[in-house]
């Protein structure tokens, strides 16, 4: 009799604590905070569902601490809806002292500098692997960032070419 009931015991699996379910809960409404802390672009960006954009929203309009406490537990709760692996790596770009803002920032400037140096070569490798960049904008803007080292003039075209390279990559 009492191997049956070790066997019932076995069979039972324990699911998270509560403590951990609490904590979950918790990193979401963090979560949740960030979102509605961001910018409509940057908001824009990310993978959200319509019930998520439409909480947004409604969050601008609430003017109460008590009542926007409990929006922001209403967004938690939305969020176990949500992508939150997607969502956390999108927002990890928009924070300044991410890694994944670093590698993202490093490589921006890498095609700069690598297309102000090699030219059309290097401009002809980014058109590859972003189709839709304006090649005669590029063309000029690099045109000009190299007459601005050439001359040793501040670098305003270096500048635009980064600019155009973060809208081209979405950053």
């Amino acid at each position: 009799m009492t191997d049956d009931i070790q066997e019932g015991y076995e069979e039972y699996e324990e699911g998270p604590s509560k403590t951990q379910i609490k904590r979950e809960m918790k990193a979401l409404q963090e979560m949740g905070a960030k979102i509605l802390s961001l910018n409509a672009e940057q908001i824009k960006q990310l993978p959200l569902s319509d019930e998520m954009l439409s909480a947004i929203d409604e969050s601008r309009r609430i003017r109460s601490h008590e009542a926007q406490r409990r929006h922001l537990q209403y967004v938690g709760k939305i969020m176990r809806r949500e992508d939150t692996e997607a969502i956390a790596e999108k927002i990890a770009l928009f924070d300044t002292t991410s890694e994944a803002y670093n590698r993202q920032f490093h490589m921006l400037e890498h095609w700069r500098d690598r297309l102000i140096a090699e030219g059309d070569d290097a401009l002809n490798a980014l058109i590859a692997e972003k189709p839709e960049t304006d090649r005669q904008m590029m063309r000029q803007l690099i045109r000009t960032a190299q007459k601005e080292l050439k001359n040793g003039k501040p670098p305003a075209a270096a500048r635009k070419i980064f600019r155009s390279l973060r809208d081209i990559y979405g950053l």
